[in-house]
């Protein structure tokens, strides 16, 4: 048996907990043998982020305990407060009896406060890691990242980026295959598509509240790299130019052109990390040519995309150095 220790507080987000122990028992019932146990300081049950009790079966701070990878999980009290001393010692000293040691979402917070990530690179929550990188200055902080492994430490970023984690520690105990089939039975994705900011355009913002914005906001997406003009994205939604066009800036704080174009960036990131070509991304996105995406490259980020491209290869090469499961960029801001 995988012995799996999930550290748990009064405050604890659910899903943080809910999403990455649905990995492993899915994982079971598909032949793995992963022992989760929950564990609290006390060892008492725990009230969530929701409300809802969760029984805890073992006192975080009971010296016996020893795990295969020990899960830290979140919630929403940290930052705002500081990690309580009985909570900061307990994973500290049950972390350096346990194989794997990973945080979920502010979970990160906790293996900081325990010194478990100075000299290491890591991530949390979207919102929180310029706090993390003030607070803790012997961190190197990934703020684009799903998930981070340094070593045999691992940090995610918020709530369902913990299952993101959790497939790939079940890939690495049993490969590929079965992590793809737990994804797929739990209908998600076995790895989200990387390379895009955590602040998507088609994802940070609000999502429309008209149902014919709401329409053009999605057909954007999918399909970045056809005819988006603003006569046609009108045509689509069965309204005016003008009145499409105040819908965006009422709605969304921008236009039908800037919107558009803000996908197509985004998109064109994505698919230079995968390894297309210049030219090639050009084309998938809606660019037109290379020179255009150059210009647009130029202005966002102040490099070519060739240039951007390398630097992202440099950073695989790096990542590649601390083990099979490295950086996956965020797709949305959970």
């Amino acid at each position: 048996m995988h012995r799996i220790g999930i550290v748990v507080f009064d405050g604890v987000k659910l899903l943080d907990v809910a999403g990455p122990s649905e990995v492993f028992s899915e994982a079971n019932r598909m032949g793995a043998d992963y022992g989760l146990t929950l564990c609290a300081v006390g060892g008492g049950a725990v009230s969530a982020s929701t409300g809802m009790t969760i029984p805890v079966d073992a006192d975080a701070t009971d010296p016996g305990l020893r795990f295969d990878t020990l899960l830290v999980m979140g919630g929403d009290v940290f930052p705002g407060r500081p990690v309580d001393p009985p909570l900061r010692d307990a994973v500290r000293d049950v972390a350096a009896r346990s194989g794997r040691v990973c945080s979920v979402c502010t979970g990160t917070f906790i293996l900081a406060a325990a010194g478990l990530l100075d000299g290491r690179r890591a991530t949390t929550h979207w919102r929180h890691t310029g706090v993390l990188s003030r607070g803790y200055p012997k961190i190197t902080v990934e703020p684009d990242a799903i998930f981070v492994r340094d070593g045999g430490t691992f940090s995610s970023a918020g709530v369902t980026a913990g299952i993101d984690l959790a497939l790939a520690l079940l890939e690495d105990d049993h490969g590929e295959q079965l992590a793809r089939q737990v994804a797929q039975s739990l209908v998600v994705f076995l790895q989200r598509p990387g390379g895009q900011s955590q602040f998507s355009p088609t994802l940070s913002g609000p999502r429309p509240r008209t149902p014919a914005l709401r329409s053009v906001f999605d057909a954007v997406a999918a399909d970045p790299a056809d005819d988006h003009s603003t006569p046609r994205l009108a045509a689509r939604a069965a309204l005016s130019p003008r009145h499409l066009t105040r819908l965006f800036r009422d709605e969304l704080g921008t236009t039908p052109a800037r919107y558009v174009e803000s996908v197509r960036f985004d998109a064109a990131k994505s698919a230079l990390e995968s390894g297309h070509t210049v030219t090639e991304v050009a084309e998938r996105v809606g660019y037109g040519s290379p020179e255009t995406l150059r210009r647009a490259f130029v202005a966002r980020l102040g490099v070519s995309p060739s240039a951007y491209q390398q630097r992202f290869r440099s950073a695989q090469r790096r990542d590649a150095a601390a083990g099979p499961v490295q950086v996956k960029r965020l797709r949305d801001p959970e």
